[in-house]
């Protein structure tokens, strides 16, 4: 068995389309609301059990979509974001959130120093290692992100729809958005509803901004992508724009 084969014998990571032919690698690290029983719902009440504070809905079928018309492989974390938030650094104090906005998470109040280190070996440590060894097997790989969020902040409507979100290397984040026809008539904006400085750029800080591989964040708002219509028609239009900013980089989709 290969390096690949055992980081990737796991039952804390989806992977899809493993053999795509596309150097993209598509990632979705908020793909879940699942709750392991021992972490007995993190004390949640059953109402936010399925809710935005837990995972990003929508996120993983448009992921899977994207894969799928891009030929691409998915790497997605199968355990909610309060768990362990896999697109933070283990000292990160929101890898395993005391609080998702206004909803408390009591099973992540108060964690000692052992209990953070042995969630994070237990299922931030296995997806990091598979999604690192995927981007390594592909030759000038390129890291697509996939998220969702919600359209009321903190009481506040968001009417943005999409952002696209980017650290410090901004090349295909410029691609995209200098073909924003691809997406019309939505509202695109520039590292928003976060940005860099929300500390939610960790993956592309770990895996493609130390190699020079490019890279983009993409956030959508998620009551465009609330049904498997939308999310498939949704994913259809992120894989086309997707493609044709790297056409304008002079890369390729496939």
């Amino acid at each position: 068995m290969n390096h690949l084969n055992q980081v990737l014998d796991t039952n804390l990571v989806e992977v899809h389309n493993l053999h795509g032919r596309s150097p993209i690698v598509i990632v979705c690290e908020h793909a879940s609301p699942f709750i392991p029983a021992e972490l007995n719902n993190l004390g949640l009440a059953a109402d936010v059990l399925e809710s935005h504070a837990v995972w990003d809905p929508g996120a993983r079928a448009v992921a899977v979509e994207l894969a799928a018309k891009l030929d691409a492989v998915m790497v997605a974390a199968k355990t909610s974001r309060l768990v362990y938030d896999c697109n933070r650094p283990p000292g990160a104090p929101d890898a395993m959130a005391e609080k998702s906005e206004v909803v408390t998470v009591p099973g992540n109040v108060d964690l000692s120093a052992q209990a953070r280190a042995d969630r994070t070996q237990t299922y931030y440590e296995p997806f990091r290692a598979a999604l690192a060894a995927i981007v390594d097997s592909r030759s000038s790989p390129v890291l697509v992100t996939v998220h969702s969020f919600t359209p009321i902040f903190y009481g506040t409507q968001r009417n943005m729809e999409i952002g696209v979100l980017h650290d410090s290397d901004s090349r295909l984040a410029d691609a995209l958005l200098a073909t924003q026809i691809a997406v019309a008539p939505f509202s695109v904006l520039r590292n928003q509803p976060y940005g860099p400085e929300h500390g939610v750029t960790h993956t592309l800080q770990e895996h493609a901004l130390p190699h020079g591989y490019l890279n983009v964040m993409i956030e959508l708002r998620n009551d465009l992508i609330a049904d498997v219509d939308t999310q498939s028609e949704m994913g259809g239009l992120i894989a086309d724009w997707v493609s044709q900013a790297l056409a304008r980089l002079g890369g390729a989709s496939c």
